[in-house]
């Protein structure tokens, strides 16, 4: 008996589109997560790239649950001696809208070569439109 390897679809690739509106925002980077790593899927083998793309819509108006829009904080290090930046989830949602999706899905990927390579195919865009019609992303269902 052999064991069946999956091959990596490369352009077979699905599209898939999230809207976030209205979504918790782990309980979406979760889904999120594994729609990348194609944990969905049958075929899915942890250690060979079998997931799609997602294409997540409205990144504004994600929601965060109890009182993380101004208690929870997101650090960044510039190298330097006291470099270390704090800023709250408040902030990160006026200036960036999506980093709060992209941050929290990188934290679910694996960490390594094929981590990085999912998390190139996710596209987060703040409003309701997108650039990736030409590709036809199916609506995803959100469990």
């Amino acid at each position: 008996m052999k064991t069946f390897l999956p091959k990596d679809p490369g352009a077979q690739r699905a599209w898939l589109l999230i809207d976030a509106a209205g979504q918790p925002l782990g309980r979406l980077a979760v889904r999120i997560a594994n729609l990348l790593r194609g944990k969905h899927k049958p075929i899915f083998c942890p250690q060979v790239d079998t997931g799609d793309f997602v294409v997540v819509i409205n990144a504004e108006k994600v929601k965060l649950t109890g009182r993380k829009e101004t208690q929870k904080l997101y650090d960044r290090f510039s190298g330097y001696r006291s470099g270390l930046k704090r800023i709250p989830a408040a902030v990160v949602r006026a200036r960036h809208p999506d980093r709060l999706i992209r941050l929290a899905v990188r934290g679910m990927l694996p960490k390594n070569h094929l981590g990085r390579k999912m998390f190139r195919r996710l596209k987060v865009y703040a409003g309701a439109e997108h650039p990736h019609t030409a590709q036809k992303p199916l609506p995803a269902q959100i469990s």
